[in-house]
């Protein structure tokens, strides 16, 4: 993919980096000439303009991107950059950074953003994941919560340990996408047993959680059908 990344601080040059190891090609763009440091990441191509500016973007060539990730530190920059990505440029994905959590609720689909990635909100999650055993963690949002990425640890009381997927009732609009088993990552199919201490990540909408939970519930369906 081809992506600009809007702001080189701190941030920006790590998601650089990361998406150049990746074999993807990136633009930083950059207004503070301070911050252009070409040799902090050597493979990306470095713009020196104010991406707030329509002008700027067109030089810039933006709308050649795949993604755009907006990545300064002020939200307001990154709320007018990911409209004009979209608006602008048609980019076909947004992801835009939260830098105050009390802002978080501008970043919508109105603004241009596809994906907002707050950092509190992160960490939470990372948290609950770490520790939380038989209860559904929402780990990220996609297209404002219509879609979520969740994650539950199996228990020992969980009535599924020892049988095959496929007899699992999943809720509609749910999909199993990873079994995360010890050190090993495991690719569903429906005759997979499930263990306990399984991490089992899921795709969902965001109504169907509640019912996700009761599934894997001992007291739910798998419990009763024994």
């Amino acid at each position: 993919m081809r992506v600009a990344i809007v702001g080189a601080g701190a941030v920006g040059r790590s998601i650089a980096g990361e998406l150049l190891e990746n074999g993807h090609t990136v633009m930083l763009i950059e207004k503070d000439g301070r911050k252009v440091r070409t040799r902090s990441v050597p493979g990306a191509e470095w713009v020196q303009a104010d991406a707030c500016e329509v002008s700027s973007l067109e030089e810039a060539q933006l709308a050649t991107c795949d993604v755009v990730v907006a990545a300064t530190g002020d939200d307001k920059a990154n709320l007018v950059v990911s409209l004009l990505a979209k608006t602008e440029f048609a980019v076909n994905r947004v992801v835009a950074r939260v830098k105050d959590p009390r802002n978080e609720w501008l970043y919508t689909e109105a603004w241009g953003v596809d994906v907002a990635v707050s950092t509190p909100r992160v960490l939470a999650a990372l948290v609950e994941e770490a520790v939380t055993v038989g209860d559904v963690v929402r780990l990220m949002s996609f297209r404002k919560g219509a879609a979520n990425l969740v994650e539950i640890t199996l228990g020992d009381d969980t009535p599924w340990v020892g049988r095959a997927l496929r007899e699992v009732p999943l809720p509609r609009e749910t999909v199993l996408t990873t079994i995360l088993r010890g050190d090993r990552v495991i690719t569903p199919s429906p005759d997979e047993p499930l263990e306990s201490g399984d991490e089992l990540l899921f795709v969902s909408h965001g109504d169907t959680e509640e019912e996700l939970q009761y599934v894997f519930a001992p007291e739910g369906p798998g419990g009763t059908a024994r």
